[in-house]
């Protein structure tokens, strides 16, 4: 039987973050893929020129229908922009006592528009991140969850990861995609201490829905029941060699999308 996954997410009209860059990755990585809708963005690779939340008793419904009838190994989660969305999902994980939740705590789009407001920071840190087995903020995330300034150095990371493992969340992955140097480090934080993995920094402005697919990427992960440290190594893997293949896609005048079926497609 498949593995099944689901994402709790905005829709991207422009395909490279969001609902469509997390069921990609449930493809391209073997697991079936299931979605509940909380915003529609009308974005590209320029720009998000609008948000329409979906009302959070719908957010309800579409977590009912998938909870009550798949069997759901991994959750994702993703971009919630208003706090009444984050009670809708918040609720819906309690009563259905759902396990194996990543959290990317999705504030900015590639573009510098803003997907969270900023009333709806506190109801994620009292609400769901007390739920999630794994949060994955980037650097800008991490301050933001902090109320400190990004993190500049490997030791601030990991200083930020730590105070967010204080909110109750059991794990947490600072993405450090957005720091300078020749490699990209990113840090995980659970109580039993510190994980580092490393990838060579690429050269590329493709980029749109990174953060998307490496938490969808876990999520597909544990899916297959893999340890939560090998869950991200192999997701880590993954959106490192998508973003190597973004070049190829040309999708686009702005921010062009990852490349995750980069396995399948040859140019």
């Amino acid at each position: 039987m498949i593995p099944v996954a689901l994402t709790i997410a905005g829709s991207d009209s422009g395909g490279g973050a969001g609902i469509q860059a997390d069921l990609k990755t449930f493809s391209a990585l073997g697991v079936y893929g299931a979605s509940v809708i909380t915003a529609l963005t009308a974005q590209n690779t320029e720009r998000v020129s609008a948000i329409h939340d979906v009302p959070p008793d719908f957010v309800t419904a579409q977590i009912d229908a998938v909870y009550s009838d798949l069997t759901v190994a991994a959750t994702k989660i993703g971009m919630l922009s208003v706090p009444a969305t984050i009670e809708a999902v918040a609720a819906g994980l309690a009563r259905y006592k759902v396990e194996n939740v990543v959290l990317d705590p999705v504030m900015v789009a590639a573009s510098g528009d803003a997907l969270l407001r900023p009333e709806a920071v506190d109801t994620l840190k009292r609400l769901l991140i007390p739920r999630a087995l794994l949060v994955t903020p980037n650097l800008g995330e991490a301050a933001a969850l902090t109320g400190r300034p990004p993190a500049r150095d490997e030791a601030e990371m990991r200083h930020q990861g730590e105070a967010i493992l204080a909110l109750g969340v059991r794990a947490v992955l600072v993405k450090g995609g957005h720091s300078k140097g020749e490699e990209a480090v990113d840090i995980l934080v659970d109580r039993g201490g510190v994980r580092r993995y490393v990838a060579a920094r690429i050269a590329t402005r493709n980029t749109h829905g990174t953060g998307c697919t490496l938490s969808a990427a876990i999520a597909a992960g544990l899916a297959h029941g893999r340890p939560l440290g090998d869950a991200v190594a192999a997701a880590k893997d993954y959106v490192t060699k998508a973003i190597a293949a973004a070049d190829t896609l040309k999708v686009g005048h702005g921010h062009g999308p990852v490349h995750h079926f980069h396995e399948w497609w040859r140019g």
